[in-house]
């Protein structure tokens, strides 16, 4: 790695950690100069604004998650159940730590970035999500009564949990009180509700012990 692309990579890393911890609003140029220790002139050599920022850090999550996918769903030696599994905690684990408020501000402040987002996740996670569920029909691990369409829709409500704010606020406020879960949480128990339902019961055995 060149010196260039090491120097982006730590001002990526740390924009990022702000948007997270503050949101994208309330993070500032000099925010994130002052926690690298360098000055606001640097920070602008390499990138002319706070919105290039994000839409970069989001480039390289998508580039983390589309390649950790792939590796897994490639990988002829994995059984179904554990790709399922393993697919899920790459899914978690790096949309969890993004909190919905950061989405929210993302979609009213940076609509393009937004809008990339979702084709993105629409492309990535749905449609790798469909071909992998109809691996496990033909390979005999789905129940082949199981409306694939109807699976891939409940998984996106359930990653969509953990984007949308606005996803949550639509049910009644008993039901928002009676989810005292965190975003991760959420999706790691709609998914083992989803799994469960479809997997047949030689495939749940496995998945409960991948």
């Amino acid at each position: 790695m060149s010196k260039k692309n090491s120097q982006e990579g730590k001002i990526l890393d740390a924009a990022y950690k702000l948007f997270l911890e503050k949101g994208y609003r309330h993070t500032t140029m000099d925010e994130i100069s002052a926690s690298l220790g360098i000055s606001k002139k640097t920070l602008y050599k390499y990138y002319p604004g706070k919105l290039e920022l994000l839409e970069a850090s989001f480039e390289v999550l998508k580039l983390k998650m589309s390649s950790k996918v792939e590796a897994i769903l490639e990988n002829k030696y994995i059984s179904f159940p554990l790709k399922l599994k393993s697919t899920l905690t790459v899914v978690a684990n790096h949309l969890a730590p993004i909190n919905p408020e950061l989405f929210e501000d993302v979609r009213e402040h940076a609509h393009d970035i937004w809008e990339e987002m979702k084709v993105y996740i629409n492309e990535s996670a749905y449609l790798r999500f469909q071909k992998l569920i109809k691996q496990g029909v033909e390979q005999g691990l789905v129940n082949p009564g199981i409306n694939i369409n109807l699976v891939v829709m409940l998984y996106a409500s359930a990653v969509q949990s953990l984007l949308d704010p606005k996803f949550i606020g639509q049910f009644p406020e008993s039901i928002q009180k009676g989810m005292k879960l965190s975003p991760s949480e959420i999706f790691d128990q709609a998914i083992s509700i989803i799994y469960n339902g479809i997997l047949t019961e030689e495939a749940r055995n496995d998945f409960a012990n991948a």
